[in-house]
């Protein structure tokens, strides 16, 4: 999925922060609504990180592909453990805050466009499958993920099963009026009077993410459940 058309909301916002601004993003959810993001979030330490992200970091070994690196915490705490981590964003400001704070080969680059590399670990943090936007274009993602990864290599993904969304006050589930898959969203984010624009994104039940990986030849296993229909997956091959 093409997202180089979007307005770099985010980065903007991250380098405001980074430079002593108090930065707030309002993001949209066609499931959720309007929100706030305060950008203090996007800094966090291992410390302040959710369990699952703590998690994955530790798990996370060699040289490391670290997908939507935002602002570049969870780099930054694998570069200062040692590791050789490529930070990789379509945001340039994110990317320049990246360098600032020591990440040097952070670069501004789609996940599309690495070719002739790989990896022993791959990072898809903070749900960061969404990027492929739907289910649809989920089996083309994550081959590419596969062709970058060293054998005997990981993918650690983390995502949500947002079938929650769609309950009633008495736990019973509709899903008659949704056309599509119900993990497909549609975001959008504003930071001081300017709009991202919209685009797609997709949250990924386990049980989906498991046969996709097995229709790609893939062993997937689940690591970790988190407090609110969130897990953190391993995916890698023989």
């Amino acid at each position: 999925m093409d997202l180089n058309h979007l307005s770099d909301v985010f980065g903007k916002a991250i380098k405001d922060y980074h430079n002593g601004k108090d930065a707030v993003i309002d993001t949209y959810s066609s499931i959720g609504g309007w929100d706030k993001l305060p950008v203090k979030y996007l800094f966090r330490s291992f410390e302040e990180m959710p369990v699952i992200e703590q998690n994955a970091l530790k798990l996370t070994f060699g040289e490391v592909l670290d997908l939507g690196c935002g602002a570049g915490s969870h780099s930054l705490y694998l570069q200062n453990r040692g590791l050789s981590v490529k930070p990789i964003d379509i945001s340039g400001g994110a990317i320049e805050v990246c360098k600032e704070r020591g990440l040097n080969h952070a670069e501004i680059i789609n996940l599309w466009n690495i070719k002739d590399a790989q990896y022993d670990t791959i990072l898809a943090l903070m749900n960061g499958a969404g990027i492929c936007g739907s289910m649809k274009n989920f089996p083309a993602f994550l081959k590419h993920l596969k062709s970058l990864l060293k054998p005997g290599g990981q993918i650690l993904m983390d995502s949500s099963d947002i079938i929650y969304m769609y309950e009633d006050q008495d736990g019973n589930t509709d899903l008659s009026e949704v056309d599509h898959y119900y993990g497909e969203v549609t975001f959008q984010s504003k930071y001081l009077g300017e709009n991202s624009g919209s685009y797609p994104w997709i949250y990924i039940d386990f049980n989906n993410l498991q046969q996709q990986a097995q229709n790609l030849d893939m062993q997937c296993e689940l690591l970790k459940k988190g407090s609110h229909y969130d897990y953190l997956a391993r995916l890698s091959f023989s």
